[in-house]
């Protein structure tokens, strides 16, 4: 690197237009942080005609992204483009191959393939950056890898999607219904055409599996998370929740699990009641927060937009910030080789309430055949609720259970299958613990 850090910038959406107008209005301010300016060498985006709100004429458009990787005025090479595989993965290694520096937002290619780029980059000794990959610009990846790597971290977890988080939000402020909701999102621009990666926990997944390996150090294992989304969430059980002091929140959750007597891995993100005396249940709109539990820091609350132009771009310039001086470190808090490979652990014998939700046929004995059936699992019933309908006509049955093994809700849910008095698939929400 000489005088000034070169970058060349691939992707000139939101998230690229605001890295130029960030590096352009704080010009001054970056290059006394990062003790040299840090300037943009060349761009390339799909489609050169397009209007992306910023001026681009004073840099130079360079038609084939492949040439970055071996251009010599090129320090930086910054992906903003996504995908996991195809284009933006090539990019990053040869970008790599060629000597530069990697920076990326790009959470899906981190969870599928970043123990293989940082394992690139720490042969070549350069830097692999990814802080805007995980919740916009909130800093918890320099905050797991920096600021908390003198602790044993035991839990990690989260609000992970601004999408679902608004969703949510807006069904407790309005009464609406999912549908509903996902519609008026969609309209204003914070739902996807296809929301499928945010409702279904796509997205919150991707982040939790980076966020768990540079919790723990271990190695990355997205297709170990235990996932579910949304879509099954109704107004009644918003407001159910409220009745009982919670709020409904999908949570992203890792913890090192060693109860059968060896370490294994636990990850989960599904919806969870929150209780009203949580940091998390007052965290509103598409607003990301994630907790981190350390032996002697204890807990951590990282807040603030986990989307947009300006904050993503922030994480990036960041990142670059870090680059210019000489900030390299392993990507994953330590070497790649250090990182350990554990296991998937079981989730039957975890402890906890849960919040069971049926939608019934309106007759006699039906609410009979579901407590018999938690009779004969073993789960205790807390507290009961039975009113208001589904959007379908059906009778809306809901319970607390006492604490107890997740097997045993199991249990009771596979006994019930089939039921012709069960009208859809109970909804099962887990209790946030303290």
């Amino acid at each position: 690197m000489g005088e000034t850090l070169n970058i060349a910038l691939v992707g000139l959406g939101t998230v690229g237009a605001g890295v130029i107008r960030l590096l352009e209005e704080n010009a001054a301010l970056i290059a006394r942080r990062a003790g040299k300016p840090i300037c943009v060498a060349a761009i390339t985006a799909r489609d050169r005609s397009k209007d992306r709100g910023v001026d681009l004429s004073r840099y130079e458009w360079v038609d084939d992204m492949g040439e970055f990787a071996t251009r010599p005025d090129i320090d930086v090479v910054v992906e903003l483009i996504g995908g996991a595989d195809g284009p933006a993965l090539t990019l990053a290694k040869e970008s790599i191959a060629g000597g530069k520096a990697f920076v990326t937002a790009n959470k899906a290619m981190v969870a599928h393939h970043g123990l293989d780029l940082a394992q690139r980059a720490e042969t070549a000794g350069l830097a692999f950056k990814y802080e805007a990959a995980v919740a916009g610009g909130i800093p918890v990846i320099k905050g797991l890898r920096e600021g908390a790597a003198a602790n044993r971290l035991e839990r990690v977890y989260g609000i992970l999607n601004g999408t679902c988080n608004f969703i949510l939000s807006a069904m407790e402020k309005t009464g609406q219904d999912f549908a509903d909701v996902l519609a008026e999102a969609q309209a204003r621009g914070f739902a996807e055409a296809d929301p499928s990666f945010d409702i279904d926990g796509v997205d919150a997944a991707h982040k939790l599996s980076i966020l768990a390996a540079l919790a723990f150090g271990t190695q990355l294992d997205f297709e170990g998370i235990e996932r579910s989304g949304i879509r099954k969430i109704l107004s009644a059980d918003i407001a159910q929740a409220d009745a009982l002091g919670y709020r409904i929140r999908l949570i992203g959750m890792a913890e090192i699990d060693g109860s059968n007597g060896d370490a294994r891995l636990f990850q989960r993100v599904h919806p969870y009641l929150v209780p009203m005396n949580h940091p998390l249940a007052h965290v509103d709109g598409s607003t990301n927060a994630v907790v981190a539990e350390g032996n002697f820091s204890g807990r951590l609350l990282f807040q603030g937009a986990g989307a947009g132009d300006g904050p993503t771009a922030s994480a990036v310039v960041a990142d670059l910030i870090d680059i210019a001086r000489g900030e390299i470190g392993p990507a994953f808090s330590m070497p790649v080789r250090e990182l350990d490979k554990v296991g998937r652990a079981e989730t039957g014998h975890r402890i906890g309430k849960c919040y069971l939700r049926f939608e019934v046929a309106d007759r006699p004995g039906v609410l009979a055949e579901i407590t018999a059936a938690m009779r004969d699992a073993g789960v205790s019933i807390e507290s009961l609720i039975q009113k208001g309908r589904s959007p379908n006509g059906s009778v809306l049955v809901a319970m607390v259970t006492h604490e107890g093994p997740e097997s045993a809700v199991a249990a009771t849910i596979l006994a019930l299958k089939g039921s012709p008095s069960l009208h859809a698939e109970p909804l099962v929400i887990h209790l946030l613990g303290d």
